[in-house]
């Protein structure tokens, strides 16, 4: 298995990707929502606010995650993590806590400070995310499942308490997402 940067040439691929997992998953309408908001966020955010990380095996890709620019009132250099899709045949084997390390390595080494999430607990436990209050970090958009909101410091060992609203790109102002 090969952990990289994704190559813009595979954005349909990466796409499909997305659709398909979250299809498994969730069921085709939640497939085709996450799998077009991965291709929102490849096709239409600007460079610098994303990332966007592969896991591949004999050239195609099993895997993929994808970092886009959280801001603040303040200038706190911080990322979401969201969508993450591994091939539904490839789940259960460590290759999306591969994935996400090899994705939260970069940023740190890009200067990013902080790190968040919105998911399940207890698998992004696993890879140094733990759950935040919004009277720490207002998250972007009304939440759901509250306990679902998660962060980590790139940079420390805790995330200190944020003042005022959070921003996420564009491609996330949709509220069915969140």
């Amino acid at each position: 298995m090969k952990l990289s940067a994704y190559n813009p040439s595979n954005t349909e691929e990466i796409k499909q990707l997305f659709t398909k997992t979250f299809s498994d998953s969730e069921g085709q309408s939640e497939g085709l929502l996450i799998g077009n908001l991965a291709y929102e966020l490849m096709t239409s955010t600007n460079a610098h606010d994303f990332y966007c990380f592969v896991a591949t095996e004999n050239e195609q890709i099993i895997g993929s995650i994808i970092f886009s620019k959280l801001s603040f009132e303040s200038e706190i250099n911080a990322f979401l993590l969201s969508p993450v899709a591994i091939s539904t045949s490839y789940q259960g084997k460590g290759i999306g806590q591969k994935l996400i390390n090899f994705g939260l390595n970069s940023l740190k080494e890009n200067g990013v400070e902080l790190a968040f999430t919105y998911g399940d607990p207890s698998f992004y436990s696993k890879v140094g995310f733990s759950l935040i209050t919004e009277k720490i970090v207002k998250a972007p958009l009304k939440l759901t499942y509250p306990e679902g909101w998660l962060g980590q410091s790139l940079v420390s060992d805790e995330i200190e308490p944020i003042t005022g609203n959070s921003y996420c790109v564009e491609a996330f102002n949709n509220p069915d997402i969140w």
